[in-house]
């Protein structure tokens, strides 16, 4: 059958678009399309209008026609969104039975690439392969001058590395970003990376470009406009009777843009190369909460209307320097205030919902861009839904703000809920000061221009006895602190506990077993456990002698339950005694007691529990004989039969109707049922068997343990363990890697408290040190402490904490970025005291981050000098300078502090080639004093300005510096700077007139009147130089007349 190609082309693309038609109708393509479409079933698929390729399906489908198979072998294929970007790869590429549209998605300013990660095919397969991604930024290159730009390209390559792809080029003039990548999963930027760039407003943009292709198809753009940029019928002012022309009108006044001041904001040093650097006025209240999608640009320096609450330190709109940390600065706070600002009128009906509606007038549209949900100071929740605790029949509003503390420093309070200082000392200072004494090793990483020193504990196994005792003895310390809780007691007694169980565990022995790991008082009492025959102990029986430890360490911890419990039992009843007695191992006290009451041959049995295996399975021959000759068990004592059923190894026969805590358990099957050679990996092994198959006590946490909290039905479900018991896991399985490091170390394994991390932070440290664990993801445990530590204000241990978090080289400035998120929230407690500051800086922190942050700060709360001598010692040239010139010097101008001006201005002169604008601003005041002072040195002979034609010049040359300053600096200058401009330019034109009678001709002399006429004076100044003037003509033109 003949067909031309012109008809084959045609039909090509008809049956590919009844291909895209089917895939909605459902219809087979079998039944609707002709023979020819059957050979073409290879093709890919796109479904969304602004989606392209690159050749179009068009082209596809027709060389797909001619040449079967192209489709597998596509050479350099395209594909992108319109206005979004591209994706190009690279080579040949498979695009067969493709639905592009639902790989590819193109978001502002990301693109996503198999975004289900269940559908993704290996690297190098389908569209996960190398590829040049190009994304269009909406930027703004008219406001952007060169350092901008640069800032830009430094910051894209920055993230481009960051996410593993390779930095190709920034255009600013079309937006576009190119960068290669190896495989697919996430590219682009995220919020915080889009206000570090100047954006544009994505709104306008993308509903411009949307409107272009027929429809608004991203469903992440929530702000609809028409094209006139009106706000349409269905918005929220709308909603509410309201004229959305005018409240769009009433926005633009209440909230300018701010350009100019926003742009002077982004001017950061060339050498900066983190995200702190960018905006220096901001609230110090933390931000958590997703940014508007549609607002990229930085937000302009303006102050809010707080119209729900007064404004205190700490107040609403907050852009903080990430978004990492709870807490912030440590503010005396009640634990919960409750302030509101309007609530909807009960007689009315909101025009949405035709009901009484808390989410249309809310805080959010109250306070519009300055309300978020955050955390505030020492851990408060901001808020405006309804409070924890309150009933369902309280009436709240969302337009209500709720402040709400979370109680993260429970660790430092007594039972009356008060903070006491020996805690703080004893529960923080105390550890962390003698962590800081153990041997550190330091890790030196690159972070712009600056280093810094990452640290590690490094002490051996030999040493992990004496810093086990040394941290037991700190908290023996805090015991002795007054009115602690009960809890609070329990929780200190349990990290006692697990202290010594790591020594016993995971510490070591020098010279091949000298005996390290016990003090010289328990020694005593471990004779049954442990002969020291000499201080030499054979390598093979170390074992043998940890197993002794851990025993005695058991003993000592169940010791307790056997005493709470015989003190509820009858004393008749001594089997029961001697039952609970074993049940703890306290053999001297069991067989004491039979022996008193007449029963030595018990007394002699009891002597050899937990001994030969041979004495165990005598027991069991001599039990299993009574049940097969039949004895009646009757005539024995229950408690003697569950006795001999122990001394037999027995455990489930002595104890199948008794309620045994887990640890207990633990002990009966090490000490009765295992042989005494049993090592301790073995035993926690055959425990864990025994617990997965039901039969073995769950291993709670302390908390639930002692009964402090009642175990939840689902606790089990989650397999939550006690810390001591993961510890035993941890050295049963002899590997650092283990997967349940998260759960071990989080906080629910010792203590209710979810937030106390205080001590479970030095476990891991040591437990680290001597490679018991190994692990570079355990951020929530380091996180954790430091929010601790800042809640107290203790902001030079949380950079001491962050120091010691492990380096990862896919987020190779996560320790700058919080250390520098630190200086700048917690500004003002660190700076306050001489000492945290000179700690922070003893550990290696630059300078320039304490001076940069102490500028933000001073800045943020007016005191423009400070903040003027901070940002020079953190060399932000073009901001001091800024500051210099609108805030600074025409004060000390007007105060006659000259020699200050002189020094500020000068300390600058160095970097004026980084500064913009710089002859127009702290220039002039250096020009004005070099004028100035050879002005009035018109005598000396070695003066530059020696001829009245050259001083004219000179300053003919400043005036015109004042006025084209005025020119450029325009609103951003105050009126006292115009005010200090004029005293200069009369003063300069009084110098430049006295010396008027030098002149050798009454040309130069009337020249000198042109200039001081062109000076930024008053009128009424100029109006007398002029008289000067006039006399002057006259006699010049007396002199013409003659």
């Amino acid at each position: 059958m003949g067909i031309d190609s012109g008809t084959c082309n045609a039909l090509i693309v008809c049956q590919h678009n009844k291909r895209r038609i089917s895939s909605n109708t459902g219809i087979s393509l079998c039944e609707t399309f002709s023979p020819l479409e059957a050979s073409l079933p290879y093709l890919p698929t796109l479904e969304e209008a602004d989606y392209y390729t690159q050749p179009s399906l068009k082209e596809l489908a027709a060389r797909e026609y001619t040449d079967p198979g192209f489709s597998s072998r596509v050479l350099d294929f395209t594909v992108g969104r319109f206005g979004y970007g591209s994706i190009k790869y690279l080579g040949k590429t498979d695009i067969r039975r493709l639905e592009l549209d639902k790989i590819v998605k193109f978001r502002r300013h990301e693109v996503i690439v198999y975004e289900d990660e269940t559908a993704k095919p290996l690297v190098g397969q389908g569209l996960n392969k190398p590829a040049e991604v190009t994304l269009v930024l909406q930027t703004r290159p008219s406001n952007m001058d060169k350092r901008q730009k640069d800032n830009s390209v430094k910051k894209l390559r920055q993230i481009a590395e960051g996410q593993g792809a390779q930095f190709i080029s920034f255009n600013p003039e079309n937006g576009e970003w190119k960068f290669f990548v190896h495989h697919f999963s996430r590219f682009g930027l995220s919020e915080d990376d889009e206000e570090d760039i100047m954006m544009e407003d994505a709104a306008a943009a993308q509903d411009l470009v949307e409107m272009n292709h027929g429809e608004i198809s991203d469903a992440d753009e929530e702000t609809q406009m028409d094209p006139t940029g009106i706000v349409l019928s269905h918005s929220l002012p709308a909603h509410l009777g309201l004229d959305p022309v005018k409240m769009k009108e009433m926005r633009m006044l209440m909230f300018p843009d701010g350009e100019e001041e926003a742009e002077e904001l982004n001017q950061v040093p060339a050498h900066y190369n983190t995200s702190f650097g960018r905006e220096y006025i901001r609230p110090p209240l933390q931000n958590t909460s997703q940014r508007m999608s549609d607002r990229s640009t930085p937000p302009p320096v303006r102050k809010t209307p707080l119209a729900l609450l007064e404004y205190k330190h700490g107040s609403f709109d907050s852009n903080s320097p990430g978004a990492i940390l709870m807490a912030q600065e440590n503010k005396v706070m009640p634990p919960k205030i409750l302030k509101e600002g309007f609530k909807l009128d009960l007689k009315h009906e909101t025009p949405v919902t035709k009901r009484h509606c808390r989410n249309i007038v809310d805080a959010g549209l109250l306070m519009g861009r300055s309300f978020r949900v955050g955390w505030g100071p020492n851990g408060t929740l901001v808020h405006a839904g309804t409070p924890v605790g309150s009933t369902g029949s309280q009436m709240m509003f969302s337009s209500t703000i709720n402040l709400e503390k979370v109680a993260i420093d429970n660790v430092v309070r007594d039972e009356n809920n008060k903070v006491r200082e020996e805690l703080i000392d004893t529960a923080i200072d105390s550890p962390l000061d003698f962590h800081m004494g153990l041997l550190h090793q330091t890790e030196e990483i690159e972070v712009g221009s600056f280093n810094l020193r990452l640290q590690k504990v490094v002490p051996n196994r030999l040493m992990l006895s004496e810093i086990c005792r040394s941290y037991v003895d700190i908290i023996e310390k805090q015991l002795e602190v007054p009115r602690l809780s009960s809890s609070a007691r329990l929780g200190l007694t349990h990290q006692i506990m697990i202290w010594e169980l790591i020594k016993v565990l995971f510490s070591d022995r020098e010279n091949g077993g000298k005996m390290k790991s016990l003090g010289a008082d328990n020694e005593e009492e471990m004779v049954q456990d442990v002969k020291e025959a000499s201080q030499e102990v054979d390598l093979e029986a170390l074992p043998l002698i940890r197993r002794a430890e851990f025993s005695y360490w058991l003993q000592e911890n169940v010791c307790h339950r056997v005493q709470e419990r015989m003190s509820s039992l009858n004393e008749s009843s001594y089997l029961e005694y001697i039952l609970l007695l074993m049940s703890g191992r306290q053999l001297d006290a069991a067989v004491e007691l039979a022996a008193s009451r007449g029963d030595v041959r018990l007394a002699c049995l009891l002597s050899q529990a937990g001994g030969s295996i041979v004495n165990r399975s005598d027991m069991a021959q001599q039990l299993d004989r009574w049940r097969s000759n039949g004895l009646d068990f009757n005539f024995i004592e229950k408690d003697r039969i569950r006795l001999y059923e122990l001394l037999a190894g027995n455990i489930d026969g002595a104890f199948h109707d008794v309620k045994v805590d887990w640890k207990r358990f633990l002990g009966l099957l090490m000490w009765y049922q295992l042989a005494p050679s049993t090592s301790l990996p073995t035993v926690f092994r055959t425990y864990q068997h025994l617990l997965d198959e039901g039969k073995a006590p769950h291993p709670v946490p302390i908390y639930i343990d002692e009964g402090l909290v009642e175990e939840s039905e689902n606790f089990n479900a989650v397999k939550r363990y006690d810390l001591s018991y993961y510890l035993m896991l941890l050295h049963a399985s002899e590997e650092s890697e283990v997967g349940f490091l998260k759960s071990m170390l989080s906080a629910f394994s010792s203590t209710h408290d979810p937030l106390d991390y205080h001590m479970i932070w030095h476990q891991r440290a040591v437990l680290e040190a001597v490679g018991a664990i190994s692990s570079k993801d355990l951020h929530v445990l380091d996180m954790g402490f430091v929010s601790q530590l800042l809640c107290l204000g203790k902001c030079h241990w949380a950079i001491y904490v962050v120091l010691h978090m492990p380096h990862c080289e896919d987020f190779p400035y996560v320790h700058a970025n919080l250390i520098q998120e630190i200086l700048f929230q917690y500004c003002e407690s660190w700076s306050s005291q001489e000492s945290q500051r000179q700690a922070i800086e003893n550990l290696g922190i630059p300078k320039a981050w304490l001076h940069e942050a102490m500028a933000v700060y001073f800045n943020y709360y007016g005191d423009l000098a400070k903040a003027l001598e901070h940002f020079l010692q953190c060399a932000n040239w073009q901001k001091a300078h800024t500051i210099f010139v609108t805030s600074v010097a025409h004060k000390l101008f007007l105060s006659a502090e000259h020699s200050e001006i002189w020094r500020l201005a000068t300390s600058m002169e160095d970097y004026k080639s980084e500064i913009e604008n710089w002859d127009l601003g702290a220039g002039i005041y250096i020009s004005f004093y070099l004028i100035r002072s050879s002005l009035q040195e018109a005598d000396n002979t070695m003066n530059e300005l020696d001829s009245l034609e050259s001083k004219n010049s000179a300053c003919r040359e400043f005036l015109g510096q004042l006025k084209q300053s005025l020119a450029v600096w325009g609103v951003l200058l105050p009126v006292d700077v115009r005010v200090v401009y004029s005293k200069m330019a009369d003063e300069i034109c009084n110098l430049l007139l006295s010396d008027i009678g030098d002149g050798p001709t009454r040309d130069v002399q009337l020249s000198c009147f042109d200039t001081v006429f062109s000076a930024p004076i008053p009128e009424d100044l100029r109006a007398s130089h002029l008289q000067d003037a006039l006399s002057l003509f006259t006699c010049f033109l007396s002199e013409v007349a003659t």
